[in-house]
């Protein structure tokens, strides 16, 4: 053999050897980037936060939209999910975008469609259209949700007891545009009424989009909310400004509650609690930096909504090969902090005295500035409120007198219901209810105009005695509260 042929035969083994051992090196890299099947304590949340970090960024230079749902694919993944699951879902759209591409939502009930006195809960995803993540999570849970309702204790508790209602998509367009605004390049989370600096007051300068959301709030009495945004890996909660425009701490009067919530999500979720840049994993929005005209903040001063910022992912337009994972590193914050509804805080009716109608009453807790109403049909409220020893709790109502009582929050919800006496005046009436609700007024009103629509001399006295007996028959019902657990249990979660 030549010495010409050696030296071929020995650059080919190099070049064999050279190519296993690359071949050999990438199956180990792409073994190490798969999660076990069960998550340990996040012991490894720093590495973790970028998955397939090197193939995210090779894809981002061709497209970064490559393996995410287009408009179109979503909105038939919608109304795909809507006819299988349609036992316990339904469809509809709240408006639509800029552009002409309608808002859909899916509800999750055993209900859908019907007024319960069950709390509400929303979903928002893609607020902003560079950060996609949640839109496809969305889709996940409802999913996840329609797969295990009738197998799995968790998934039993939300679709029973809590009306939950998804926008996976509040800004197509900015999805389509691969940018952060709509297509009028205006950011939907400034575009909404703020307590701090005055802008938007006229609601029709304000984006379709944001109009929808507001109209949306109008139609349904949520009780509390998060929106899904990207670039980060926190739980955010109000405020989202300050009265100086300064960056500083700056809580809302359910600053503890909101704590709560956001210490829920955090220390459900795989990582986001062992966050070495936020404290257990959450933050008060002000003291990250300030923005004015955002939604949370509407969403509790306008909408009695207790809405939370949630971001979910470091990477804004991570590989789509991701997202398997950060639905499995969500799942259990997502379930959870919708479960909290029912799982903690103070929950009742208010009813009259006279007759037993619901009333749509207020709920206030002392030592702090808030107050939640009852809804007009049941005269039903929710109250969220961190756990701690004791709560005072006022219901009041127009025409009525007010109750209060004393309740103890340690552990598992509380059902509190309260039955409110009508007011009377100095010549013994029952004075009529001016609060603008359903609730038959008009036989009340007649009943009033008959009494005193004769000589006041004659039936004075008959009206004394009728008082005075009313006050002796009168059905009094002590205000009973009772702590009770959800079968899923107040702590306890459980993942398939």
């Amino acid at each position: 053999m030549s010495m010409d042929m050696k030296m071929n035969m020995l650059f080919f083994l190099v070049l064999f050897a050279s190519a296993i051992s690359s071949s050999l090196a990438k199956g180990s890299l792409q073994q190490t980037l798969l999660p076990s099947e069960e998550f340990d304590d996040g012991s490894n949340a720093s590495s973790a936060r970028h998955l397939l970090e090197d193939e995210s960024q090779a894809q981002t230079s061709v497209d970064l939209a490559q393996g995410f749902m287009s408009n179109d694919e979503l909105e038939w993944a919608i109304q795909e999910f809507g006819q299988r699951c349609s036992n316990i879902s339904r469809v509809y759209s709240i408006g639509k975008s800029v552009n002409g591409f309608p808002l859909w939502v899916i509800e999750i009930s055993d209900k859908p469609g019907e007024e319960e006195t069950e709390p509400a809960f929303k979903y928002i995803g893609n607020v902003h259209g560079d950060e996609p993540v949640g839109r496809e999570l969305l889709i996940f849970l409802a999913n996840w949700l329609c797969d295990n309702h009738l197998k799995d204790p968790l998934a039993t508790l939300i679709v029973e007891n809590v009306h939950l209602h998804l926008l996976p998509s509040m800004n197509p367009d900015g999805f389509s545009l691969r940018k952060r605004g709509n297509a009028n390049n205006i950011d939907l989370n400034r575009d909404f009424p703020d307590q701090f600096v005055f802008i938007n007051d006229d609601e029709d300068s304000r984006q379709p989009e944001t109009r929808a959301i507001m109209n949306w709030l109008r139609d349904i009495r949520f009780t509390a909310s998060a929106t899904l945004h990207g670039g980060a890996l926190v739980a955010n909660y109000p405020w989202d400004g300050s009265d100086d425009k300064r960056t500083k701490y700056y809580g809302c009067p359910d600053d503890d509650a909101f704590r709560f919530m956001s210490s829920i999500y955090s220390h459900s979720h795989y990582n986001m609690s062992s966050s070495k840049e936020f404290l257990g994993g959450i933050t008060n929005g002000a003291a990250w930096y300030p923005l004015y005209g955002g939604m949370q903040d509407w969403n509790y001063i306008h909408a009695g909504c207790f809405e939370l910022t949630l971001e979910i992912s470091d990477n804004k337009w991570p590989n789509a090969a991701e997202l398997p994972f950060l639905w499995r590193y969500n799942k259990m914050s997502m379930l959870n902090l919708v479960a909290s509804l029912v799982k903690t805080g103070v929950h009742g009716r208010i009813y009259s005295s006279g007759d037993g109608r619901p009333l749509p009453g207020s709920i206030i807790v002392s030592g702090i500035n808030y107050t939640v109403r009852a809804g007009n049909t049941f005269g039903d409220y929710h109250r969220i409120l961190a756990p701690r020893d004791k709560y005072e709790v006022v219901a009041t109502m127009p025409g009525y007198k007010s109750k209060n009582t004393t309740i103890w929050l340690d552990e598992g919800p509380v059902t509190l219901d309260f039955v409110l006496d009508p007011e009377v005046s100095v010549k013994g009436s029952v004075l009529r209810n001016i609060y603008d609700c359903d609730c038959n007024g008009e036989s009340k009103q007649e009943f009033v105009q008959f009494l005193w629509g004769t000589h006041l001399e004659v039936f004075f006295v008959v009206i004394v005695v009728l008082g005075f007996l009313l006050l002796l028959f009168q059905r009094r019902q002590k205000v009973k509260f009772s702590t009770s657990r959800q079968s899923a249990g107040a702590k306890r979660t459980v993942e398939v």
